[in-house]
């Protein structure tokens, strides 16, 4: 290509004693990742306590209770030992974050808040930490009044209110909004008589919730209509009829173990609300009941979702190498295993929640997963790596890729779970898991069916406009799922940039199915995101999203695996091909360090949830780092080394 240099193997980059300092550290690291597997042989991980899980759980527990005493009793040392660690685990400033390590913010903090407002007498702490919250709400919001904390939680989340109705609806059941109809009146009515209408229809009638939060607007839209109807006859009326035929639908998009999406606040939400309006035996309820109870943890508290199982091992997988030269890669029967494991995830039947084609994979292996176009394209990949001549393997991946390529929105991009559905986060197209299905639909082209082949080649160009159309002007691309608490709009460019940049470089080396031109804008923007990664390095070599803020392994190990990825295709023009062996350098030493000294187990809330709820998984630094520093050392040059391959 023009104006390219050839750049030595990743090998010649490092000094040799640099290089035997990273082996060590890769086989440590890789070492480390695989001990971290369950008995079934995959990656199961951890999602970080939440705050703002807890307080929705004892909520949804305690209405419950009030009309229940069977469960009354049941439930009762659970409310206390939630409440405990609600109290045991507030910020200094008295506030709540999403996570143990977040920063307080408006929403968790009036949750937990409302929560602790219903717990019962006797638990210690619980006064202490009302009165801070409190003060902390007063400076935040300007006043405890109701319309001061409407006001609020409204402008945090805007025109989106997946969120912020829960919230609400919660401080009214729990009496924070002011009495009876007084305090419904503050919550908006959300249209759950649309449930009753062709999910397919969904999309056109750009509804003022995302796409998952269907069984929220059911349940909420009923208590608020129970509690506080409108005005209006007629509309009243039809509300009216309409609730019995939507508390079915709520049924029908409810799995076995009762949690919708595997998600503890959703699940609340629902069990709260149908509790508000004293529907305790209704089956939805019960369900919901029963996944809370048993999704609380022995110390009090519970995480926003079960796990992230798939997720987290196709990223291992990833991150281990495969079958690449010199890596530390899995056995044959431990890559067995995983490929077994992962084919019996791929759904393959319609989902009954988004009404998803068979094909993809959620996050989890559980029944409340939904498929999805980041943990489907990263199933692609670990097959690929796992075993790509397996019959039933190819099998998988041609429904996945089929799968992806009906997802594809009229922009180019790529949505989370549904074609078109709307604008609102978490529907719309986003780079990052643009660039995930970019990459597997090359992983997998030249093993697909001709007419498969001749759509995978029609999608590339339309996803690299869409990837051209969002990158910023410095380069970056900011993602969807993933954030920074202290990066402006809680923004993380750098894990967006980090992403797409393996995806481009796909596309620079491939020689078949795409066209010069197609190379050629896939080679121009990634030398555009090179460039603000290299300057993007904090003084110490390491990375995060803002130079605010102090590296993290997480972002370190991303930024470092897609210099190392642009380095091996030869993606660096003459004026950045010394910078970019110094910043490979300072980032190796950087992760080699964080091994040493332990650094790299230490998880940071960079995850996003659904509504910009913060999570940190404790596998994310882990998986990130051992992928660098596997990168790092999987180049063929390596094995010429004799200080490679040797601890």
């Amino acid at each position: 290509m023009s104006g390219q240099t050839p750049n030595s193997s990743i090998g010649e980059v490092l000094s040799p004693d640099l290089r035997a300092q990273v082996v060590r550290a890769r086989n440590a690291a890789a070492e480390a990742l695989r001990a971290e597997r369950g008995p079934g042989g995959h990656w199961e991980g951890e999602l970080s306590a939440s705050a703002l899980s807890t307080a929705t759980a004892v909520v949804a527990l305690t209405l419950v209770a009030r009309h229940d005493a069977v469960v009354a009793g049941r439930v009762a040392g659970r409310i206390a030992r939630g409440h405990r660690w609600l109290a045991a685990h507030q910020n200094a400033d008295g506030g709540w974050g999403d996570t143990t390590r977040s920063m307080s913010n408006i929403s968790t903090t009036t949750l937990c808040w409302a929560a602790l407002g219903l717990a019962p007498e006797g638990i210690d702490g619980i006064l202490a930490a009302v009165t801070a919250a409190e003060a902390w709400l007063r400076r935040a919001a300007g006043s405890l009044e109701p319309p001061a904390l409407v006001r609020a939680i409204e402008q945090r989340y805007g025109k989106d209110r997946t969120f912020s109705i829960p919230i609400l609806t919660l401080c009214a059941l729990c009496g924070r909004l002011g009495p009876g109809s007084e305090a419904w009146r503050r919550v908006r009515q959300l249209p759950f008589e649309v449930a009753v209408l062709p999910q397919r229809w969904f999309g056109a009638l750009q509804l003022p919730v995302v796409s998952y939060a269907l069984p929220a607007l059911i349940a909420i839209g009923q208590v608020r209509h129970g509690l506080c109807p409108t005005r209006n006859p007629l509309l009243r009326a039809l509300r009216n009829l309409c609730r019995k035929p939507t508390l079915r639908k709520l049924e029908t998009l409810q799995p076995a173990n009762g949690g919708f999406l595997e998600a503890t606040p959703l699940t609340s939400f629902v069990t709260m609300s149908l509790a508000g309006l004293g529907l305790v035996e209704n089956p939805a309820l019960r369900r919901g009941l029963a996944f809370i109870e048993a999704s609380m943890r022995p110390d009090g508290s519970w995480p926003i979702d079960t796990h992230l199982a798939t997720w987290v091992s196709t990223l291992s997988i990833q991150a281990l190498g495969g079958n690449e030269p010199n890596s530390s890669g899995l056995s044959e029967p431990e890559r067995q295993t995983l490929r077994k494991w992962l084919l019996y995830q791929q759904h393959r039947s319609v989902h009954p929640f988004t009404l998803a084609a068979p094909g993809g994979w959620s996050w989890t292996h559980l029944p409340g997963g939904v498929p999805d176009a980041d943990d489907t394209p990263g199933a692609l990949l670990a097959l690929r790596q796992l075993d790509p001549h397996d019959s039933a393997v190819r099998e998988a991946a041609a429904a996945g890729v089929e799968w992806l390529l009906d997802l594809q929105n009229r922009d180019g991009g790529i949505p989370t779970f549904c074609r078109g559905w709307g604008k609102l986060p978490f529907d719309r197209s986003s780079p990052d898991l643009t660039a995930h299905a970019l990459r597997a639909w090359l992983a997998w082209r030249g093993e697909l069916p001709p007419a498969l082949q001749a759509r995978v080649n029609r999608a590339l160009p339309l996803a690299m406009g869409f990837l051209q159309s969002t990158q910023r002007p410095d380069g970056a691309w900011i993602p969807l799922w993933f954030g920074h608490q202290d990066a402006p709009e809680d923004e993380n460019p750098l894990y967006g940039t980090a992403r797409v940049i393996p995806a481009l470089c796909d596309l620079v080396v491939c020689e078949r199915a795409v066209s010069p031109e197609l190379r050629q804008a896939a080679l121009t923007s990634l030398r555009s995101a090179l460039a603000w990664l290299i300057t993007s390095q904090h003084a110490d070599g390491g990375w995060s999203a803002t130079p605010k803020a102090n590296s993290s392994a997480e972002e370190t190990g991303l930024a470092v695996e897609a210099l190392a990825t642009a380095w091996t295709c030869e993606a660096f023009d003459a004026d950045r091909h010394e910078a970019a062996r110094i910043a490979i350098t300072r980032g190796a030493e950087w992760l080699a360090a964080a091994v040493e000294n332990g650094r790299w187990r230490e998880p940071s809330p960079i995850g996003f949830y659904f509504a910009k709820l913060w999570y940190f998984e404790r596998l994310y630094p882990m998986i990130f780092v051992t992928g660098a520093l596997v990168k790092l050392t999987s180049d063929r040059a390596w094995a010429a080394s004799p200080a490679l391959g040797q601890d």
